[in-house]
């Protein structure tokens, strides 16, 4: 099989057991120059499925978006699947944000997103996975968040952190619905945090957003759920991070943490790929109003990765459980 079969029959795995691809659906393909072999990947594998396709290139001229192109904004009617195969610019994350919004508030749409996808997660990647082993791996991982009310984060970067998860649940991204969409590639479980209910220090010793690897690693300090300080032996990067940070109000608020379990994945510097790595989490900040329990309202959601992480969950019964330890699940 040659690259593009091998691209093209990763993402048809993919829609059929992300997105329950039917030949019925009606697909809207979003890409851009630099993502178009993947859109067109996306693209011909809904069409061999029996799907009406239609592509929208992103205007490069207007790159990085500030709003939704008007034109695309008029092909959204009638479709059932979207795919958003296109670069993942930390810039454009207020477009993608409204973009979102727009496609979950139809209601009748399921979407695969896949800011910063390439052609490597579609070759022997992440997207060409056996999903019913991811399926069940989520669902036993969430299994052992069940009645947790906090938990106690810690890794050998440094980071120690505690999280109120009071009336919050654990999802997956394994199965996309109409009221919420799934990364393309998939494969982890995430929640909210209560957003004024995480203390401690966050260390970054992986990627962040659209920058890729941290050059030495980040501390971030949070208090009441709010970043306070974010401190690093390379100011570029801290710099780049307060911008992020600054954005709006709720930019600063944690809005998320993610546990990858993907066992396509790879440690890369795109977000896409590596916060689905087993073995890794990572913390959001910024908007989580989508999410199960979110309450926060931003121009941005930004990740950023952390190695190794042992978690103990404290349950509502006033029992204590380490759910992962050095990022391995249930030892």
């Amino acid at each position: 099989m040659n690259r593009i079969e091998t691209m093209t029959s990763a993402a048809l795995q993919a829609m059929i057991h992300v997105l329950e691809l039917d030949p019925s659906d009606r697909v809207l393909v979003v890409t851009d120059e630099e993502t178009l072999s993947c859109g067109e990947a996306f693209a011909r594998a809904a069409e061999r499925h029996g799907c009406p396709v239609e592509t929208y290139v992103l205007p490069q001229a207007e790159r990085p978006l500030k709003a939704i192109p008007a034109d695309l904004l008029s092909r959204l009617p009638g479709s059932t699947v979207v795919i958003n195969a296109i670069t993942g610019d930390d810039r454009e994350i207020p477009f993608r944000i409204d973009w979102i919004r727009v496609i979950e508030t139809d209601g009748a749409i399921r979407m695969g997103h896949s800011p910063g996808i390439n052609e490597d997660m579609m070759v022997g990647g992440p997207l060409d996975v056996d999903y019913a082993a991811m399926i069940s791996r989520a669902d036993h991982l969430i299994a052992a968040f069940a009645g947790v009310e906090s938990l106690h984060i810690t890794a050998p970067g440094g980071t120690d952190l505690v999280l109120d998860l009071r009336g919050r649940r654990f999802v997956t991204d394994v199965k996309a619905t109409v009221e919420a969409g799934s990364n393309l590639p998939c494969g982890e479980v995430y929640c909210c945090p209560v957003e004024n209910g995480a203390e401690g220090v966050l260390v970054v010793d992986g990627c962040f957003g659209s920058y890729g690897n941290v050059p030495t690693p980040v501390t971030i300090k949070i208090e009441s759920g709010r970043v306070i300080s974010v401190t690093s032996d390379h100011d570029g990067v801290v710099a780049v991070i307060n911008q992020l940070l600054d954005t709006d109000q709720d930019s600063r608020t944690i809005a998320e943490l993610g546990i990858g379990l993907n066992p396509g994945a790879r440690l890369t510097p795109r977000m896409l790929e590596a916060e689905k790595v087993g073995g890794t989490a990572h913390i959001a900040f910024g908007s989580n109003e989508g999410m199960p329990g979110g309450r926060s309202v931003s121009r941005v959601h930004v990740d950023y990765l952390f190695l190794k992480p042992t978690i103990e969950a404290v349950l509502d019964d006033g029992s204590r459980k380490i759910v992962l330890r050095d990022g391995n699940i249930g030892s």
